[in-house]
């Protein structure tokens, strides 16, 4: 059983971050913060890189593996995340879907990055699509997560242009550029109003 939600008792705002993979995006957040949010935890999925990054900021860290029954990892998960009472809850690269049981709890303080202009090139190769589609403008968006595939809310966007001879690679080096600097934008943003976020840019 969880309980109501509480909001940070200061005006700092907890961030618990989930994580897959290298971490790069999580060390933009843990690089850009101040006295407006701090992470005070970090998730991940399967023993990874970004788990040594926060271990080596002196952050707690928990991997909640996958097992064959996906319900009860989305239980797992929840109760992984709910013990830091997290204000936000901050999907980066974070390889799974999460639940209706994650979603019944964190849903409204839950925020993803996503390499394009969402609603355009959702899914998981958004930045494949934006060059096969021949798009002069991508970007960056942060926004709500939903039970949908980057249907939630838009938070912020930025853009980025496609250059002449653009490859996947290069495009999504310059993308991931401007997405470290929009989370961290939009987490010092964020403010805790009663059960809601209250994000100013």
């Amino acid at each position: 059983m969880t309980t109501p939600h509480q909001p940070a008792a200061s005006a700092r705002l907890n961030v618990v971050v989930l994580v897959s993979g290298t971490g790069s995006l999580l060390q933009a957040i843990l690089d850009g913060q101040d006295e407006r949010y701090g992470v005070v935890k970090v998730v991940a999925d399967v023993p990874c890189q970004g788990i040594e990054r926060a271990q080596a900021a002196g952050i707690a860290t928990e991997v909640v593996e996958m097992g064959a029954d996906r319900a009860e990892w989305n239980k797992r998960l929840v109760a992984a995340v709910d013990s830091a009472q997290p204000d936000v809850v901050v999907s980066a690269g974070f390889m799974k879907i999460l639940g209706k049981d994650f979603l019944a709890r964190f849903e409204g303080r839950t925020i993803n990055t996503h390499p394009a202009l969402l609603p355009a090139f959702k899914g998981a190769h958004g930045v494949r699509d934006a060059l096969a589609y021949g798009a002069k403008v991508t970007g960056s968006t942060v926004h709500f997560v939903d039970a949908g595939v980057d249907t939630g809310a838009i938070i912020a966007q930025e853009p980025v242009r496609v250059l002449p001879g653009d490859d996947e690679a290069s495009l999504h080096e310059r993308i991931k550029v401007v997405e470290r600097e929009l989370i961290v934008a939009v987490l010092r943003a964020t403010r805790v109003k009663g059960e809601e976020l209250s994000i100013q840019l």
